[in-house]
């Protein structure tokens, strides 16, 4: 059986993305790989990554500050601090902080196929020096994952 896990507000593992940074608050060790949890946050005037699809994961996000733009196929969502943003395997979506503040969203991951796929694209970055569509891509393939081109 597993114990309880705590994480204090300065706890956690920090993952930077170039300009957006990823805490894992729960990386599924404890909830036996049902849920990941993190916090991210995205710069005023930030664009999230490329449209995607997840095939096999659910991905949620609830704003905590800030303002996140979510693009769903070709509708645009703005969510605002209170807002949770589910979004099931298999929906085209991206995020983006157009707003003049910091947006801090908390991300829920289920299972936690994803928080993996954050490492790897940290260590794409660290690899390449920067983060280019084709690199994240690649990364993405690996978690059941693929750039969404099309909004059928």
């Amino acid at each position: 059986m597993n114990d309880v896990s705590i994480t204090a507000p300065e706890g956690g593992e920090v993952i930077d993305l170039g300009p957006v940074r990823l805490r894992i608050l729960e990386d599924g060790s404890t909830t036996g790989h049902r849920l990941g949890v993190g916090v991210a946050t995205l710069p005023p005037h930030t664009d999230g990554p490329l449209q995607h699809r997840h095939a096999r994961h659910d991905e949620g996000f609830y704003i905590i500050s800030g303002t996140g733009r979510f693009t769903v196929g070709d509708r645009v969502h703005d969510a605002t601090p209170g807002t949770l943003v589910m979004v099931p395997p298999e929906v085209p979506h991206t995020f983006a902080n157009p707003g003049d503040e910091p947006l801090v969203m908390l991300c829920t991951f289920t299972p936690d196929l994803y928080v993996q796929y954050f490492r790897d694209l940290r260590d794409a970055i660290t690899g390449s020096g920067g983060l280019t569509e084709q690199a994240t891509a690649e990364v993405m393939s690996r978690y059941a994952t693929t750039p969404a081109t099309d909004f059928g």
